[in-house]
């Protein structure tokens, strides 16, 4: 037998109401103060839909009436209601029903409200579109808008933006958009002016190094936009600076790994001018030899010196057996220089990239490169197609097939802001294909480009070194300090990999900031910050054996 339903009163005072779960976000004023106008002429004619919750009543439809009647009536005052026993779900499918049969409904509003059904169908997108009555179309547009940031949403329900900007700014990074609205209000740019300020920092895809198949469904990709919404960036763009920025930069690594690891191979292959030994056994024993041997005079200068390096043996060690002295007496000293040319692709192609960026990042640094390789006639290295590939996002989408005069016209008509850009931009190029290193290494020397606030000693990079060179690493970059000698020779006593593996992974060791020798300029380590050096070089007490 079905329970008898409870009796509710037809009014209720205003204490007794709370706020629902009602989607809507914006509130008129003007429109609010129509109905409190109306209200205090007419009173509440539209009785206000309720559900029970607890010893009181929240709102299912009806908040601006609720919010008219506080201000005309107080808390005390009495209103027509119609209460009802309703399911979360059913309060929303009905406070969204009635938001759309209002006018001028907000489109954030209605973005939260996709998200809400769709989590309330479990994803089932097919689900939420029917509940909601909408079509695919908007269903996907609105669920799209739902990744702005609050601030945009406000600007875009109280309509200091159109909803072109708001479509536009769902194509930027969330940790960019509020910035972007704050040049699109102080400015006061229209929706095609913002338009063309984000093709600006847009990437070309088809310019990528990097594999593009993740970017095929990114929200980020302006065809996966221009599918969305009537306002978009062109297509083949991508809208995520920093993300493009990272996926190069990884690619720009490997490419350099392998090319490394080529002409190692090339090196293996070719007569080897001295014996040495690679085997973990005999490196074990090696390396103890040379640990024996590092309170004895060295007759070789360990310093970065240019043009001892190869000519000079060690003293030999005393023998431990035959096959091992030998080894031992043919092998080189470790030293800054040895290691570093084991890196200079890696290292060139790291301070290119650093520098580049750099310039990119700073006008004046970037006006001072493009006119001093103008004078010195290395200007003229910057590849053709490093800067015309990218003359349509630097000028205008036309510019490349434009006749020349007419190319003269657009540049002279470039705004200063993006004057500097395209300035900027020829810095970072030349940065990256000017022949010889040593201007690359004067430019960064002169502006104080810092490699430890993009570089990290990680895997890839201790992989290529032996244990000698990894010990010599360890020592100068201050992990040898941090776990003592004795622990440091128990892990040289292991294999490489798993050496490697433990240096990394050191607990209370921290790599960042610490730039080893053979990745810098002048040949010297250069250590972290004060304020990380400090705690990061203390050694930890050594354990029982």
């Amino acid at each position: 037998m079905t329970p008898p339903q409870p009796s509710y009163p037809a009014t209720l005072p205003l204490s007794r109401i709370v706020k629902g779960d009602n989607p809507r976000r914006y509130f008129d004023r003007k429109k609010h103060d129509e109905m409190v106008a109306s209200i205090r002429l007419r009173g509440i004619i539209q009785p206000i839909l309720l559900r029970p919750r607890g010893d009181v009543f929240a709102i299912i439809a009806g908040e601006r009436r609720y919010r008219a009647g506080l201000e005309v009536y107080g808390p005390d005052g009495d209103v027509p209601v119609i209460i009802r026993e309703m399911t979360d779900q059913e309060a929303l499918e009905a406070a969204i029903a009635e938001n759309d049969d209002r006018d001028d409904p907000s489109e954030t509003e209605q973005a939260d409200a996709a998200v809400r059904y769709l989590a309330a169908c479990q994803g089932d997108r097919a689900e939420a579109i029917l509940r909601l009555g909408w079509s695919r179309d908007k269903f996907d547009r609105r669920l799209a808008l739902a990744e702005l940031s609050d601030t945009v949403k406000c600007a875009l329900d109280e309509r200091r933006i159109k909803l072109g900007h708001a479509e536009l700014l769902a194509a930027v990074p969330g940790d960019k958009q509020d910035k972007a609205l704050e040049t699109i209000l102080k400015a006061g740019l229209d929706v095609n002016k913002t338009r063309e300020l984000l093709m600006r920092v847009t990437q070309h895809l088809g310019s990528a190094c990097f594999d593009k198949s993740e970017c095929t469904t990114c929200p980020f990709n302006s065809g996966t936009q221009r599918a969305l919404f009537e306002t978009h960036v062109d297509d083949g763009y991508c809208t995520n600076a920093a993300c493009f920025d990272l996926k190069t930069e990884a690619a720009e690594v490997i490419r350099f790994e392998q090319e490394e690891r080529a002409a190692k191979a090339a090196r293996a292959a070719a007569p080897p001018h001295v014996e040495t030994v690679e085997d973990d056994e005999n490196d074990n024993v090696i390396d103890e030899t040379v640990s024996s041997t590092d309170s004895q005079p060295r007759s070789e200068d360990t310093t970065l010196d240019l043009d001892s390096i190869g000519t000079d043996a060690p003293t030999p060690a005393a023998p431990v057996k035959p096959v091992t002295s030998a080894s031992a007496a043919h092998k080189p000293a470790v030293t800054a220089k040895s290691i570093a040319n084991r890196t200079t692709e890696l290292r060139e192609a790291t301070w290119r990239t650093a520098l580049a960026r750099a310039l990119a990042g700073n006008a004046e640094h970037a006006r001072t490169t493009i006119l001093v390789a103008a004078m010195s006639g290395t200007l003229s290295q910057i590849k053709a197609d490093t800067l015309t590939s990218r003359a349509g996002l630097l000028v205008g989408p036309s510019f490349p097939d434009l006749d020349y005069s007419a190319q003269i016209a657009a540049i002279r008509a470039l705004p200063d802001a993006r004057a500097v850009n395209v300035l900027s931009v020829i810095g970072a190029a030349y940065a990256k294909d000017v022949v010889s290193f040593a201007h690359v290494a004067d430019l960064a020397s002169i502006f104080q480009v810092d490699l430890r606030d993009t570089w990290k000693v990680d895997q890839p990079f201790l992989e290529r070194y032996t244990k000698d060179e990894l010990k010599f690493i360890g020592r100068e970059c201050g992990l040898i300090a941090h776990v003592g000698e004795k622990r440091f020779a128990k892990m040289l006593a292991s294999k490489k990999a798993e050496l490697v593996t433990d240096m990394l992974n050191r607990i209370g060791f921290d790599w960042a900031g610490r730039l080893p020798s053979a990745m810098t300029l002048d040949g010297t380590y250069g250590p972290p910050p004060d304020r990380v050096a400090a705690q990061a070089e203390a050694p930890i007490p050594e354990l029982a054996a």
